[in-house]
């Protein structure tokens, strides 16, 4: 990211096309892994979905085998999902906390995306305006 801005900045200030056309080709290279990640990202939704509900499941298993050792895993995610102290107690893997994980991976991926594509937008927005600084560097040199 350093030296993506340090293009941008030089390319800016020498006023050089050849620097400010490198930076326009990261933030595109950049703009493109972004693309396709959020691709990816909600195509195996499910994936993640199951993984982390398998696991769920393995865990209290786990703790049914030796119930006196307890389960950091349980107790992590049922103090995660509800504040309140009852809940926090090791439960079956009922629909309730099988739905919850789907319920909990939704809401993050929803606000994964909306921060995607925020960035999205200002890396559009910088490659806009370094292609607007290239041409005018052009016009200029034109005139002269």
């Amino acid at each position: 990211m350093m030296a993506v801005g340090f293009f941008g900045c030089c390319g800016a200030m020498r006023e050089s096309q050849c620097v400010l056309g490198s930076f326009f080709t990261c933030l595109l290279v950049i703009f493109a892994a972004e693309v396709t990640t959020g691709v990816f990202a909600f195509i195996g939704k499910s994936v993640a979905v199951r993984h982390v509900q398998t696991m769920y499941e393995e865990a209290y298993n786990d703790y049914l085998r030796d119930q006196g050792k307890g389960n950091g895993t349980l107790i992590t995610f049922h103090s995660t999902v509800s504040s309140s102290a009852s809940f926090q107690k090791v439960s079956p893997p009922g629909i309730n906390c099988i739905d919850e994980i789907e319920t909990i991976i939704s809401i993050k991926l929803q606000l994964i995306g909306i921060v995607g594509i925020g960035i999205a937008g200002l890396t559009i927005f910088g490659m806009i305006f370094s292609m607007v600084l290239c041409c005018a560097i052009r016009n200029s040199r034109d005139v002269i």
